[in-house]
C-alpha cells in the first residue's frame, strides 16, 4: 500500500496525487499538517525530519520531498506515461520542475499568504504588488514555452506540467489582476478538464 501523508489542501500533496491518479497508483492519504497536526510528532519526524509535508511511504520504503516523490512514483509505477523515455525528455522535465521552485513558487506563495490566508490587517501590499510583477514575467516564460504545444513539453502531459499545473489553479483561481497569457489560458482549459486533476487539484483554496 502506497501511503501519502499531508493533508488535501497542500499545494505539495497535490502535485503527488494528481501524479499519482493520472498513472493509476492506489493511494492511501492520510491528514497530516496545519489544523490536523501530527507534523511534529517524534514518529512523523522519524519519517521526515523536516516536519513538513509531504511524506511518502511505499511498504517499507519512505521518501520526502514532493518533486522527488512525484519523479518515484513516475518512474516505478508509470510504465512510460508521464515520465520522458530518454534522459534528454527527462531532463527538460526536471528542468521546468525546478523553475517551477526557483521562479514560480516564491512570488506565489507571498502572493497567496497575502490574497488568501493572511486577514486584511497583516497584508503586504508592497510585498504581493512586487511578487505579482515577479511571476507574472515568470508566467510570461511558461506562455512562450506553450506556444504550438498542448503540454509544457509537447502533445502529452508529462511530469513538467505537475508542479506548474498545480500553481496554474491558484494564479487563475485568487482575486487578482493578471495579464493576458493566451497560450496558459488555454494549457489550463485543457488541464482543467482532465479528471484526475480536477479531483486532486481543483480543491477550495484555503
Amino acid at each position: 500500500m502506497v501511503r501519502v501523508l499531508g493533508r488535501a489542501n497542500s499545494i505539495n500533496v497535490q502535485k503527488v496525487m494528481w501524479c499519482a491518479a493520472e498513472i493509476g497508483v492506489d493511494v492511501e492519504r492520510v491528514d497530516i499538517g496545519m489544523k490536523f497536526g501530527g507534523n511534529d510528532t517524534a514518529e512523523y519526524l522519524a519519517k521526515n525530519p523536516n516536519g513538513l509535508i509531504p511524506t511518502l511511504e511505499d511498504g517499507d520504503f519512505t521518501v520526502w520531498e514532493s518533486h522527488t516523490i512525484v519523479r518515484y512514483l513516475a518512474e516505478k509505477y508509470g510504465n512510460g506515461a508521464w515520465n520522458p523515455g530518454s534522459a534528454e525528455g527527462r531532463a527538460q522535465a526536471s528542468q521546468w520542475m525546478d523553475w517551477y521552485l526557483s521562479r514560480i513558487h516564491p512570488p506565489m506563495t507571498v502572493i497567496f499568504w497575502n490574497v488568501v490566508r493572511h486577514p486584511p490587517e497583516k497584508r503586504d501590499t508592497a510585498a504581493a504588488a512586487k511578487a505579482m510583477d515577479e511571476v507574472a514575467k515568470a508566467w510570461s516564460i511558461l506562455n512562450n514555452q506553450l506556444e504550438g504545444r498542448e503540454f509544457v513539453l509537447g502533445d502529452q502531459p508529462s511530469l513538467a506540467d505537475i508542479p506548474v499545473g498545480c500553481a496554474v489553479y491558484r494564479w487563475s483561481s485568487m482575486d487578482i489582476e493578471r495579464p493576458s497569457l493566451p497560450n496558459l489560458e488555454a494549457w489550463y482549459a485543457r488541464l482543467s478538464s482532465r479528471p484526475a486533476y480536477a479531483a486532486n487539484v481543483m480543491l477550495p483554496i484555503t
